[in-house]
């Protein structure tokens, strides 16, 4: 089972040769049976700008302050998905103290391709094309605060999970 963080499902196909050659490293191994499950953060509301703001800080986190300037797989992840510039800049920002500007440097178009978030229907239509793209297993992680929001962003995400062919 692989479990990235961070995914595009409509990048996945380029990391499959990557798998197959890791897999066949290993005398007798295939990705048959192979699971990929990504964690995903959700955060399922009317108000698409504050969907995406709940997500913005996790996100500048992980692409702007894992590691160095020279090593951070995060940002190396949304330069691959034609994000260089924002993912440089969320970086500099973010090594330099700017967490808040940092955040809101994130593009809207790579947070909707990394998270579920925005209006019932919109995250339908985003389970759909992680389905379609071979995931078979989303590990979601609601991004709320308090218990009963958690539990209600879980309800949404297997309600609408339920709906996608």
């Amino acid at each position: 089972m692989a479990r990235p963080a961070l995914l595009s499902p409509e990048h996945l196909g380029e990391f499959r040769p990557l798998l197959e050659e890791g897999a066949a490293r290993v005398p007798g191994k295939c990705l048959h049976g192979f699971d990929i499950a990504p964690t995903v953060n959700v955060m399922i509301s009317g108000d698409l700008a504050a969907a995406r703001d709940a997500m913005r800080p996790d996100l500048a986190l992980y692409i702007g302050g894992m590691g160095s300037r020279e090593k951070n797989f995060y940002n190396q992840l949304a330069r691959r998905y034609g994000h260089e510039d924002a993912a440089r800049r969320v970086q500099d920002l973010y090594l330099d103290g700017k967490r808040d500007e940092a955040a809101a440097a994130l593009p809207d178009h790579l947070i909707d391709t990394i998270t579920l978030c925005g209006p019932p229907d919109v995250v339908r239509e985003r389970l759909a094309v992680y389905s379609d793209a071979g995931v078979d297993t989303l590990i979601v992680s609601p991004t709320a605060f308090n218990a009963p929001d958690r539990l209600e962003q879980l309800r949404l995400v297997a309600e609408l999970s339920a709906s996608v062919g």
